[in-house]
Order: C-alpha cells, then sequence, then structure tokens
C-alpha cells in the first residue's frame, strides 16, 4: 500500500525520524518562547547566584526579561557576574540586576538583607533557594560547631530568608518557591550525617509549607538533584577500587553521573513556568535506591553498611 502510494516501504522509518525530529524541534521553539514569556517582568530572586548552577540560572532569566535580585556571600563576585550579564545583553529587552550580599552563615545579618530585598522591587515573585554547604566526613569526626553551621546554610538561611519574603507573597496573593535541593534529602548515605540531615530539614520545612500557603494562590516547588558534575571533589574517583562488587558498581554509578549545572539551570526555568511541585533530577540508580529505602529498608541499610565496612570505600568517603 506505501508502495501504491509512491513511498518505499523502505523509507517510512527515515521519514518517520524526521517528522518526529521536526515536531519535537518545534515543541522545544514552542517552550523556549513560552518560558522567556512566562518570566517576562518578574521579580526573581536567587541565592547563591555565583555558583555556577546560580550564574547559569542567572543568565536564563536574565534573557527571559526577568527583573533579577542576584544574592551571594562575595560582593565581587556579584559585580563579575552583574558585568557579564550586562555586557552582552540588549537594555531595550532586559532588566539591570539588583545585587544584595547574602551570606547564609551569617545569621545575625539576614533580616537586613531580607529588607534589602523587599525594597528592590517591593515585591517577589519567585524565591530560589539555591545555597549548599557539602560536608563529607565520619561523623566521629565532625565538631558540634560545624554541624550548627552546615545546619545555617543549608536549613536556618534559606527557611529564616523564606519566612521574611512570604508576607509580600501573601499580600499579592501570589508567588513562588523553589528549593533547589539534593537528593540526600530523601536518601541519606555514610559519612554525611549532618549535610544529609540539613537537606532532609529543608525538604520537610518546604513541604509543609506548600499545604499552607496553597490557599493564598503561592506555590512550592521542590528540585531534588544528584551532585552537581561541575564539582571534582564529587567526581574523583578513589585509587583502589572497593572490593565489594554491589556496592562499587553503586559507588561507580554516583560518582560518574550527574547533573550539570546548565541542565539544572534550565530544569529551574521549566519548573517555574509549569509550577511542579516536585522535580527528581536524577539517573536510574538513585530512583532504584529511592525505591529499595522504601519498599525494601532492611535491603537498602545492609547494602550502605556493606559499603562502610568496605575499606576502600571508608577511605574514599573520607
Amino acid at each position: 500500500m506505501l508502495y501504491q502510494m509512491g513511498v518505499p516501504s523502505v523509507m517510512v522509518l527515515p521519514l518517520l525520524i524526521v517528522v518526529f525530529a521536526g515536531v519535537y524541534y518545534v515543541y522545544n521553539e514552542v517552550m523556549r518562547f513560552m518560558s522567556k514569556s512566562m518570566v517576562l517582568n518578574k521579580v526573581v530572586v536567587i541565592t547563591d547566584a555565583v555558583s555556577g548552577m546560580g550564574s547559569e540560572c542567572a543568565r536564563l532569566f536574565h534573557n527571559g526579561g526577568a527583573r533579577l535580585v542576584l544574592c551571594g556571600p562575595s560582593w565581587d563576585k556579584l559585580e563579575s557576574l552583574y558585568d557579564s550579564l550586562c555586557s552582552g545583553s540588549d537594555p531595550s529587552k532586559t532588566f539591570t540586576p539588583k545585587l544584595v550580599l547574602l551570606d547564609f552563615s551569617d545569621m545575625e545579618n539576614i533580616s537586613d538583607a531580607i529588607t534589602e530585598i523587599a525594597e528592590c522591587y517591593g515585591c517577589v515573585d519567585v524565591l530560589i533557594c539555591n545555597s549548599s554547604m557539602k560536608v563529607k566526613a565520619p561523623v566521629q569526626n565532625l565538631s558540634l560547631e560545624m554541624d550548627k553551621t552546615v545546619m545555617d546554610v543549608n536549613y536556618f538561611g534559606p527557611i529564616t530568608l523564606a519566612k521574611g519574603v512570604l508576607p509580600l507573597m501573601i499580600t499579592r496573593r501570589t508567588g513562588q518557591f523553589v528549593l533547589v535541593n539534593s537528593i540526600q534529602g530523601k536518601l541519606a548515605l555514610p559519612f554525611r550525617t549532618c549535610y544529609a540531615a540539613s537537606k532532609h530539614a529543608v525538604q520537610a520545612f518546604f513541604d509543609c509549607l506548600r499545604a499552607e500557603v496553597e490557599e493564598y494562590g503561592i506555590s512550592v516547588s521542590t528540585i531534588s538533584h544528584t551532585f552537581i558534575n561541575a564539582d571534582a571533589q564529587e567526581a574523583t574517583p578513589s585509587k583502589a577500587p572497593p572490593t565489594n562488587a554491589l556496592w562499587a558498581y553503586i559507588s561507580s554509578m554516583l560518582n560518574t553521573h550527574g547533573v550539570s549545572p546548565d541542565s539544572l539551570a534550565h530544569e529551574i526555568v521549566r519548573t517555574v513556568n509549569r509550577q511542579n511541585r516536585e522535580v527528581l533530577l536524577a539517573h536510574p540508580v538513585p530512583w532504584i535506591a529511592l525505591y529499595i529505602r522504601a519498599l525494601l529498608p532492611s535491603c537498602f541499610f545492609a547494602v550502605v553498611a556493606a559499603g562502610v565496612k568496605d575499606g576502600a570505600m571508608t577511605e574514599q568517603l573520607k
């Protein structure tokens, strides 16, 4: 029949591929246009905007016409980001970013930063909580002061900022919180006690917040990702491979796969546009681990314990 229509059967598959490729291209172009239009004129606050992911995220929102408030612990790095954004942009289509010095490890000055953020435009449409402090060490080597510092940066800082911005959103009955969190807010691994605890805590806070503010037209989105592969420390392989075969495979998958800052930034933009409540950005192994943790916890604990007992793995994680 296809041959009678003038199309040889051997050409069907290539034609289908071309058609699907065309549809996919059109879809991406439409979504790219909608991304720009949906963030246009919105006041978007980004914490730790000077990080690799934060700066890429700032670039996407800036090009989309958002009114940015860029926060970070280093004024020099904020100015450098400011210069890079403004140097290649069209002033008639973009807004000049506002800069706010914000260091979550300095809890005493967060209230001043919140006031400064509110004064930038008088409102906040989107708050992207991106800051994170990573610590990897055996629990007996971590001081209580280090635990407190990690909790300040990963938990108390973001929730203090969220509470400070919330009244602005309630008054206008609109707004969105976006928590960029680690998958360890759902899945705890050894040698990351305070880090995993802080990520679990901040995940729980924003999950509770989601239900409380829905009546005000405010949405809460959480993005849980695996390690950002621009971090060389996380991707560094051990000198000696683990002797436990199962843990060796899991370790290799966790340490050779990650998310790039560019991919994560684009996912944040999509999440803002679609107002997804929860996003898990990970390859299959963490997904499987989450299901095993929920359905077969004894099996999960046994595998993790085997990895800790493995001398090579212990040395790698120190």
